[in-house]
């Protein structure tokens, strides 16, 4: 982990050059006394002293010329690399914010990425002008203000013209609900990062008194960011069985990846409560079959019982959600020397598909395949792997900032892909509602084949709970088209729902569809008009 340069590296070599000086300074004085009149045959004359005060002089410039170099060439070396890193910033009151962000350095350093931490009064425009990629980690204090130590930054450089243009950024705020302000100095850091030109690398997370839940999907950034979905996790799930009830493949024949549709329930009991926009975590595992070869070929017993916290469980329980190491690694190894040594393996986010009262927990997902063939650690669980009827473990999360309007609002939904699942539970809602002023833009590949759920959107729009459907099939036609160039034909309609008081929620890919639709978001109403939507919540995002 690579930290910032402080100011006290500045002070350092003059302390040298300092000490240097007073030493032969002090031996000066010292014989000086010993030596008392004609000390020496060739007593120094009065134009020896001088010349011996000048080169002492020179002596005490070169020195300052050439530590001053040797700051300015740390400092351009610095600026120079800053671009190929990204730098983690933090504003911390009690420590918690320290501590998430050396832990987010840590993690990007893990991942092969340069990580400089950072305490955030240290920057300024200079060292932001030339960062490119920027995480701040920002806690509130009292009534909604900044951390003591990040007054400097607010008072100095936030009242300042800045244009940041080049940067790209995300913030991790922390807060306690219980305070009518909550995340006030997250959302303040978000807000002037955006007016100054920056671009989000993703929305900004809250966290609710260290909520465990808001933290991993912190995490769950970090993966996608850094290119390494297996990050480990920094705090243990708490999981719940769950049973895979149903699995249906959507789109059979598809010029993209398969799609699946799963319904699971809880193993026991009924199934708990969530809303509209609210997300799964999944547990994922490996399949029990490649498990018990690996230990095998190690001589390893999977049915060993071996002691993971205090409990007593059988080793292929341990190993099948556990990062596996080589075969190499572990033959060496008695069954408990392997069980201390794995670390489990990091949870995966789904959108919620349906609501409580449908009878069970539906999700979307997407086969992802690696460059090597192999299936993604959490589709290839879910879609290829577990059984129907087989234990998944599963929690609901709540994900306050993709929640549905609390008023019979004009409704926006923009998606493409497997962000459908996430809309069609706002629409199931709106619909148990009875607001019937409802927008869906939906973008996919081919209309015969990747057309999620559409007989029942269909029959939603028939029946007057879609008001205006726009689907953008991208493969249907020589020219491509995206949902992002439906939303900019229809500019005359986006500017009166939005006049009308519509809220706008957006569920899909982070890359490609978010950005293309956030810029025409932004030429059709105007920067300020998209600002005013997202600091008044009627402009969310759920992507990834």
């Amino acid at each position: 982990m690579t930290v910032g340069a402080s100011s006290s590296s500045s002070w350092r070599p003059w302390l040298g050059h300092g000490l240097v000086v007073s030493v032969l300074v002090g031996l000066a004085a010292i014989s000086f006394c010993l030596q008392r009149g004609s000390w020496w045959i060739a007593t120094p004359t009065m134009s020896h002293w001088v010349w011996a005060v000048a080169a002492l002089l020179a002596y005490l410039a070169l020195s300052a010329w050439f530590t001053r170099n040797q700051r300015h060439l740390a400092e351009a070396r610095n600026s120079a690399t800053t671009g190929a890193t990204i730098t983690v910033a933090y504003a911390s009151q009690t420590g918690f914010a320290l501590d998430l962000a050396e832990r987010t350095a840590q993690s990007l350093n893990d991942a092969g990425i340069d990580a400089q931490l950072v305490a955030l009064e240290r920057l300024d425009h200079a060292r932001l002008g030339a960062t490119r990629r920027l995480l701040l980690i920002a806690s509130t204090t009292g009534e909604g203000d900044p951390p003591d130590h990040a007054l400097k930054f607010v008072r100095q450089l936030m009242p300042q013209a800045a244009d940041l243009h080049g940067l790209q950024y995300a913030v991790l705020a922390l807060g306690d609900r219980e305070y009518a302000n909550f995340c006030a100095f997250g959302h303040q850091l978000d807000r002037w990062l955006r007016h100054a030109g920056a671009q989000p690398l993703f929305d900004l997370v809250e966290v609710d008194n260290a909520d465990e839940g808001a933290l991993r999907h912190w995490q769950h950034h970090l993966g996608q960011l850094s290119g390494v979905t297996d990050l480990p996790d920094w705090s243990p799930v708490d999981y719940q069985p769950w049973r895979l009830q149903r699995r249906q493949l959507l789109n059979p024949g598809s010029v993209g990846q398969p799609v699946f549709q799963l319904d699971l329930v809880p193993a026991d009991g009924a199934l708990p409560d969530w809303n509209a926009g609210d997300l799964v975590e999944i547990g994922p595992r490996h399949p029990s079959a490649s498990v018990v070869a690996l230990l095998r070929q190690a001589t390893l017993d999977p049915e060993a019982s071996v002691q993971v916290d205090g409990q007593a469980r059988r080793l292929l329980d341990v190993m099948v959600a556990a990062h596996l190491p080589a075969p190499s690694e572990i033959r060496t190894l008695d069954e408990q020397a392997l069980a201390d040594r794995v670390k489990p393996l990091p949870h995966r986010e789904y959108s919620l598909a349906t609501l409580p009262s449908e009878g069970s927990a539906r999700l979307l997902v997407r086969l992802t395949r690696h460059e090597d063939g192999s299936s993604g650690l959490g589709s290839g669980w879910l879609c290829q792997h577990a059984d129907i009827g087989a234990t998944i473990d599963l929690r609901v999360r709540r994900n306050p900032n993709f929640q549905p309007p609390v008023d019979a609002a004009p409704l926006i939904l923009i998606g493409n892909g497997t962000g459908i699942a996430g809309l069609r539970a706002h629409l199931k809602h709106r619909i148990r509602q009875s607001s019937r002023r409802n927008w869906l833009l939906l973008g996919e590949r081919q209309r015969d084949i990747d057309f999620f759920f559409s007989e029942e959107l269909l029959a939603w729009q028939q029946a007057g709970f879609i008001e205006r459907l726009d689907t953008a099939f991208s493969r249907d036609q020589t020219d491509r088209i995206y949902v992002q160039d439906r939303l900019r034909a229809a500019a005359g309609v986006l500017r009166q729902w939005v006049e009308d008081g519509a809220v706008i929620l957006v569920c899909g890919s982070l890359h490609g569809m978010a950005p293309s639709v956030d810029a025409v978001l932004r030429a059709t109403l105007g920067d300020a008009q998209v600002e005013q939507l997202i600091e008044s919540g009627r402009y969310r995002r759920d992507v990834y």
